[in-house]
């Protein structure tokens, strides 16, 4: 089913196999999912995260993402290391939810995810340019538009190779990526104001205020927006090594990783700039704090050039996101559940050609969307899809699955099972709930729910010229229950029973 194992026979090279090869460790799935996690996000979000806040107390946000992340980093922990193919939800979705609405709910996954992947690694080449501008003063919009889309469509042909050649590209942009935020850390620590950072306007944290609540689903969602990327390697789970040890090692460590790090860099930047500046849009502290935290504290000199490596970490985030995420429609059309044509391969290099170019297409369109808007929204309407077809689903597909498939593999078992699950629902209901009322008069929950039935509709004219379910059969495909798993192959180093962290 993965295709790891399966030939063509067709323009295949000599001992090459037809689909995707296990070359990727622990490490380089680390880097690579916090490579997309630690990209530009934080850089640009601080200054949103203290205007959801109205203050320094903005920190809140992201301890509530790391709780977010965390909790829902263990769903695809147990997800990822039992059903280890290409394409991540897709494989999850399928197999939870086959037993009533066929293939339904991946086919959905796919038609939001074409969007949704694409258009938040728009985001960091949004970012890409506003840090630019830092370096650019006079840079007009138009020329910051060209820029970008320069930048998109270099990041695509950065992708045109071998998987494990851009594995090793990945963890050279992710020392690249330490670097940057080490050096801001370092440069906020050594001007750092107690006062400046931990001093709080009035009322901000009445506790009783809906004003309190509106800012902390705000805060939530864009926290939750800075650590997306926790995932990215679960989307390449036909190219892990051992993925029931690998994969949530992977996940828990790039979540704890970050943690630290945005935790640190968030307290050390309210400790230099001012939070009023990062509210002024003259500022700029407003688009780059970060190059601001370093001409303050170093001066412009070395703030230059932190800039141009927080540059190239937004190259080497949505590197990482695009890599992953060109994934998705591999898995899916080859079961297929979606357009035939994105199951194929580079003959030579084993990517899929078409999932990498059109998302590259979407990511450039969503790039110009979002010069044109506003960034905040933007995060908004893609997190809003995300929750009602990906992140709620995949709550419920843990527990399915130990329902419908009890003797599944399960190198690793949710600790603490349900309540990582229960968290993760509560916090994702919070960021739809209040998803409107943080982005009035743009109705993210009503474009959310209209991509969806619109997904729905095109799910049954493509049921029908297919003949499945509900127009036919429900075709139950089961191959994980009764697969040994890649973890047991010969030549395998560790055991099913060892893999992951412990299990409970």
């Amino acid at each position: 089913m993965d295709g790891i194992q399966e030939r063509t026979g067709q323009n295949e090279p000599p001992g090459e196999p037809a689909g995707f090869v296990r070359r990727i460790g622990l490490f380089q799935a680390t880097t690579i999912n916090m490579s997309q996690m630690c990209g530009i996000g934080p850089f640009v979000t601080i200054p949103l995260m203290v205007a959801a806040f109205g203050g320094p107390q903005a920190v809140i946000g992201f301890v509530a993402g790391a709780v977010l992340a965390l909790a829902d980093g263990l769903i695809w922990a147990e997800l990822g290391a039992s059903l280890p193919g290409a394409g991540g939800s897709y494989v999850y979705l399928r197999q939870a939810f086959q037993y009533r609405t066929g293939k339904l709910m991946p086919f959905l996954f796919v038609w939001t995810a074409m969007l949704f992947i694409p258009l938040t690694m728009s985001t960091g080449v949004i970012g890409f340019v506003q840090y630019l501008g830092y370096l650019w003063p006079g840079m007009s919009q138009g020329q910051g538009d060209v820029t970008g889309l320069v930048v998109t469509a270099l990041i695509v042909v950065l992708l045109w190779r071998r998987v494990e050649n851009i594995a090793r590209l990945t963890v050279g942009l992710w020392c690249v990526m330490i670097t940057s935020v080490v050096l801001v850390i370092l440069a906020a620590f050594t001007h750092f104001s107690p006062h400046r950072a931990f001093t709080y306007p009035a009322h901000a944290f009445e506790l009783s205020s809906n004003h309190f609540w509106i800012g902390f689903a705000a805060g939530l969602t864009i926290g939750i927006y800075d650590y997306l990327g926790y995932n990215t390697a679960a989307y390449m789970g036909a190219e892990i090594k051992r993925p029931g040890r690998t994969m949530p090692r992977a996940i828990i460590y790039s979540i704890l990783g970050i943690m630290a790090i945005y935790l640190l860099l968030q307290i050390g930047t309210l400790g230099v700039v001012d939070w009023k500046d990062m509210l002024d849009p003259s500022d700029p502290a407003s688009t780059s704090v970060a190059s601001a935290v370093l001409e303050k504290a170093w001066g412009k000199g070395p703030a230059d050039t932190v800039t141009v490596l927080i540059l190239i970490t937004a190259v080497a985030s949505v590197l990482a996101g695009l890599l992953g995420g060109s994934r998705v429609p591999y898995d899916a059309a080859r079961d297929k559940v979606f357009f035939r044509a994105f199951g194929k391969l580079h003959p030579r290099h084993r990517f899929p050609v078409l999932g990498l170019l059109s998302m590259g297409v979407i990511m450039a369109v969503g790039f110009l969307i979002g010069r044109h808007t506003d960034l905040a929204t933007i995060i908004q309407l893609l997190t809003t899809v995300m929750v009602i077809v990906q992140a709620l689903a995949q709550v419920a597909a843990v527990t399915v699955l130990r329902r419908r498939q009890p003797g599944l593999r399960r190198p690793y078992r949710m600790w603490l099972y349900p309540v990582p699950s229960v968290v993760a629902c509560v916090g994702w209901l919070v960021i739809y709930g209040y998803a409107d009322k943080n982005s009035p008069g743009r109705h993210p929950i009503e474009w959310s729910l209209a991509w969806l039935a619109a997904g729905c509709v095109a799910f049954v004219l493509w049921a029908r010229y297919e003949k499945v379910w509900p127009f036919g059969p429900r075709e139950i495909s089961e191959e994980y229950l009764h697969d040994n798993g890649p973890d047991t192959s010969p030549g395998a180093r560790d055991s099913a029973g060892a893999a992951g962290p412990a299990s409970s």
